[in-house]
């Protein structure tokens, strides 16, 4: 496995960031794949997908340069700069496209595991791999950056309540169960590959979410800035929504189980607006319904108010589902 080393400061300066860069890289990688992990995904694909393909098979060296960036372990370091607080999209492209050629051929040898192949022996890999990713973010990604944005931000204040409730280790744990966890002794595994340890204490450590589920990576600057980009628990709004379980739609009516079903994790009347698509007069309306049957309950994180699952709403949710113990994030995904 691949672990870090890090002293406890290190971790408690450590934050959760959004990067409209890493969104679009992990779109990249959802194309790049071409299956989704939920309707809402497949739906996504099914609008973009054939402009991609049809993109790539127009230019031939772009389409050799996506399948070794990302190869099979490792993605080329200059594909995924450490994602910087606050950062917009063209400050985030810039760094792309600031790479040396001779970094970014360096960079493809080693996620090729092998020498390069001599379409990309070229100088303009930075700008080719910088405007496929500015397509990406323009054609399928800026349109819905503002529903995107709000579904992240749900996942950072759930994280951020975690933190606080239950200590580092329990969001570390739950980052990608499977892929990142907390060893104890200053170790935080950050995927199951056997990479060399690093030491990382006294770097800045941000963590990313992404709206694509089945996705996840770490990225560097030098020994400066270190990143760990993770699946959200949310998904997007529309066909994506989480399934209500057919008895509960029933005894609840569809839209309020939907919103029972998502405060697994603790999530604000706004975000549960932005993830579900239903109004807000309509959401706080639920949620009044579901306290008072003492199926939720109100916290405060910071000037937030949160809501959240009562244990009598895990056991509704649970026997509508039809299992006793479900996994509170989602778990199954591939590695890193």
């Amino acid at each position: 496995m691949g672990w870090w080393q890090l002293n406890a400061d290190t971790l408690a300066r450590s934050r959760f960031v959004i990067s409209p860069l890493a969104e679009t890289f992990a779109c990249l990688k959802l194309l790049h794949a071409g299956e989704g992990a939920h309707p809402g995904e497949q739906e996504w694909l099914r609008a973009h997908l054939p402009g991609y393909r049809a993109r790539l098979a127009a230019d031939p060296v772009t389409a050799r340069l996506v399948r070794a960036g990302l190869g099979r372990d490792w993605i080329a370091d200059f594909l995924t700069p450490a994602p910087r607080d606050g950062e917009s999209f063209p400050e985030g492209i810039a760094r792309v496209r600031a790479t040396r050629p001779a970094d970014a051929r360096a960079h493809l040898r080693t996620s090729l595991a092998g020498p390069l192949p001599a379409v990309l022996d070229r100088d303009d890999l930075p700008e080719r791999a910088a405007v496929l990713l500015e397509w990406i973010w323009a054609q399928a990604v800026r349109p819905s950056w503002g529903r995107r944005r709000r579904v992240l931000e749900a996942d950072v204040v759930a994280r951020t309540a975690q933190v606080s409730q239950g200590g580092w280790a329990s969001a570390l744990d739950s980052l990608r169960p499977g892929g990142t966890r907390w060893l104890g002794d200053n170790r935080f595994q950050v995927n199951a590959h056997e990479y060399p340890p690093r030491e990382i204490s006294g770097a800045e450590l941000v963590f990313v979410p992404v709206t694509a589920q089945r996705t996840g990576w770490v990225s560097w600057e030098e020994r400066e800035r270190y990143a760990v980009v993770y699946p959200c628990t949310g998904v997007l709004a529309g066909v994506g929504a989480r399934a209500v379980p057919e008895g509960l739609g029933a005894l609840l009516g569809t839209a309020r189980a939907g919103v029972l079903v998502l405060l697994r994790s603790p999530m604000s009347t706004s975000q549960l607006t932005a993830v579900t698509g239903q109004g807000l007069g309509s959401v706080g309306r639920h949620l009044k319904v579901l306290r008072e049957a003492g199926l939720v309950e109100r916290r405060r994180a910071g000037r937030s108010v949160l809501y959240v699952r009562t244990v009598a709403g895990d056991l509704l949710v649970e026997a509508g589902q039809g299992v006793r113990n479900p996994p509170r994030l989602a778990s199954g995904h591939d590695d890193y």
